[in-house]
């Protein structure tokens, strides 16, 4: 089997080139990965190739000795097309997960979560305590039947519980599980989001906020019910992006310490005090229509 790259250094040699460009030539020719390439390709190589294409292979020796000056973050390749060497440049290993957090964070947008919530894992909640099996199997059946772009509504999941059994790390788990099947998810601290919307009155930007939460494709309302509404927040706020959601039937997730029953007696009640039974049951009936209740039972995680 001849050696091509032998073969044109002999043809550098005759050529009258200046010294300088045939050491640089050369130089080129001896590099390892250089060399691996011709080999690899030696069917599709023959000297004129090489002769035609040398300011590729000298760009690809160059451009991974100069990384940093190149293209930062991307690996230079030798490849051939069109009869012709060409050098490509790939995303390298440190590129691609930073892109790939990158993408993490645009379609698993938060507001008011912890920094690290994002690394919840479905299956390390399936490990953890016992009482999880009906949550962890809800979850799982969600995400399939949403995955597989059934033509009918899928509802969202209420999850209730005690304090710390693990509700908020399942929204995230799930969330992250079709983060990676490409959708979009919004998780947020609803008694947070509830006290910016009061500030938002101020700007003038209510109606700027709710545009753009209630229209994400899931949304997921955590700790509903743990503080008390004003009417105002409970009709005009939430009202209105779940009466949207239902509407367009968008799957939306809760957690909460109430179950559901609890949570329509807790919303009844404003935070003067004044019974408001009808204007509770018309979120409730929003709620029902695109969740349904997932009891979540087990140790409180935050203290084990």
């Amino acid at each position: 089997m001849k050696d091509i790259a032998k073969e044109f250094s002999d043809v550098i040699a005759k050529r009258h080139w200046s010294e300088k460009y045939q050491k640089l030539t050369q130089t080129a020719l001896q590099d390892s990965d250089v060399q691996q390439f011709i080999q690899e390709h030696q069917d599709q190589l023959n000297a004129d190739i090489l002769n035609n294409n040398l300011d590729a292979i000298y760009e690809f020796v160059q451009a991974k000795s100069n990384r940093d000056k190149f293209a930062v973050g991307y690996e230079p390749k030798l490849i051939i097309a069109n009869h012709a060497i060409q050098v490509v440049y790939q995303p390298n290993q440190q590129l691609v997960a930073q892109k790939k957090q990158q993408e993490l964070e645009r379609k698993f947008m938060t507001i008011d979560m912890a920094s690290d919530i994002r690394q919840a894992n479905l299956d390390d909640y399936a490990q953890g305590a016992a009482g999880r099996q009906e949550s962890y199997a809800a979850a799982l059946n969600f995400i399939l039947k949403y995955s597989q772009n059934q033509p009918q509504f899928i509802p969202g999941l209420y999850l209730y519980g005690k304090l710390g059994v693990g509700k908020t790390y399942l929204l995230a788990a799930i969330a992250r599980e079709l983060v990676a099947k490409d959708v979009s998810v919004l998780l947020m601290h609803f008694p947070t989001f509830a006290v910016q919307m009061k500030s938002a009155i101020q700007d003038n930007s209510v109606l700027t906020k709710i545009d753009q939460i209630k229209a994400i494709p899931i949304l997921m309302l955590d700790d509903i019910g743990a503080d008390s509404l004003s009417s105002w927040i409970r009709d005009e706020v939430l009202g209105v992006i779940l009466q949207y959601r239902m509407q367009e039937k968008l799957p939306t997730f809760f957690s909460s310490n109430l179950s559901m029953t609890e949570l329509q007696a807790h919303l009844a009640i404003n935070q003067r005090g004044d019974q408001e039974d009808l204007k509770a049951a018309r979120i409730m009936e929003r709620i029902h229509y695109l969740s349904h209740e997932v009891i979540v039972s087990g140790p409180n995680r935050r203290f084990n």
